[in-house]
């Protein structure tokens, strides 16, 4: 299948946040069907790979500060569609969760209602609630009631935990399976796939009817415990990472997340995580799906293996994944497909 490239489509899209793990793949696929993309960057190395995923001058890099009114709306005021992707894991000593998923979320939104945008999607999580234990999803609760205020119309997307090539969770299960040895591994996750959720906001961008002023969550169509996860990428990268009698207590593991943060500037690991590796993923009733947007998206283990190689050995990295040892969780067999 080719995929051809319309540049001339009249359409533009805004997406503050193109710089991070999700966007360029939203990037992208807007530019696949002739959008414009404004990118909003604050570094000037974050943006440069975005410049290869359009034709020339369907890329339009514009530099931006969360807290610069001006530049923020220099960056929305001509597009129909305004993506919020932007999202902290951790603080900074520069930028508290609150700054990024509430107050910047507000300030985006208004700007966008402002200069009469048509279309706000916001990003937010599957488990957000403005009641949870850990700040990261109470601040994105809080964030959406605060671009619904001031723009109504927005529609809301909660992913579940996703993965991909530059993701925190795959990776991390197999460069750091220490930090995923918290509550015996028995927190369930629905990971869901970075690609698919691109596909699934590209066609909330170019669905009025169905998607204005809508909350839609996106999650994988399997549920697994961390356990199971974490055999899974043992399975692939035939590295030992899953050992049964090994469960960290919390308190000691927030011990060592809140020493790290205070001599760390980049914390590989901090309190806030530790808190939601306790929490169950779980979808909200009463809200959209992958199924309405008519998007099928793929089970974990037929496409981990894209991820994952990079961690095998050189003495088996190219062993085909059926011939995995034997684990909690089998690994299904792709189908071969013969071409005459």
């Amino acid at each position: 299948m080719f995929f051809y490239r319309n540049s001339v489509s009249g359409s533009i899209a805004t997406v503050f946040g193109a710089t991070g793990f999700l966007g360029r793949y939203l990037v992208s696929k807007l530019a696949k069907v002739g959008t414009q993309v404004v990118v909003p960057y604050r570094d000037e190395d974050e943006k440069r790979h975005l410049k290869l995923l359009g034709d020339l001058g369907q890329i339009v890099p514009l530099e931006w500060d969360i807290r610069n009114e001006q530049q923020i709306d220099e960056c929305l005021r001509h597009s129909d569609t305004v993506f919020n992707l932007t999202g902290r894991n951790y603080a900074t000593k520069n930028f508290s969760m609150r700054d990024v998923h509430v107050d910047g979320a507000r300030r985006i939104a208004e700007i966008a209602a402002q200069a009469g945008v048509a279309r706000f999607i916001h990003m937010s999580h599957l488990m957000a609630d403005v009641d949870s234990e850990s700040e990261y999803m109470r601040t994105k609760a809080l964030g959406e009631d605060a671009v619904r205020k001031v723009f109504p119309s927005a529609t809301i997307v909660r992913p579940s935990s996703i993965y991909g090539h530059e993701d925190r969770f795959l990776n991390k299960m197999a460069s750091w399976p220490i930090t995923w040895k918290l509550n015996n591994g028995q927190t369930v996750l629905r990971p869901v796939h970075s690609l698919d959720v691109a596909e699934a906001l590209l066609v909330i961008s170019q669905q009025d009817r169905l998607a204005m002023g809508e909350t839609f969550s996106l999650y994988g169509p399997k549920a697994y415990t961390i356990r199971e996860l974490l055999q899974i990428v043992e399975n692939i990268t035939y590295q030992k990472i899953v050992s049964p009698d090994v469960n960290i207590p919390r308190f000691m593991f927030s011990a060592i997340a809140k020493l790290g943060e205070k001599i760390a500037w980049w914390p590989m690991f901090n309190q806030d995580e530790v808190t939601r590796r306790f929490i169950n993923e779980v979808p909200a009733p009463g809200t959209k799906s992958f199924a309405d947007l008519d998007i099928a998206p793929d089970v974990l283990e037929d496409v981990a293996i894209m991820y994952l190689r990079r961690f095998r050995s050189h003495l088996r990295y190219e062993q085909p994944i059926e011939n995995a040892h034997s684990g909690a969780v089998k690994l299904r067999k792709r189908p071969f497909r013969v071409v005459e």
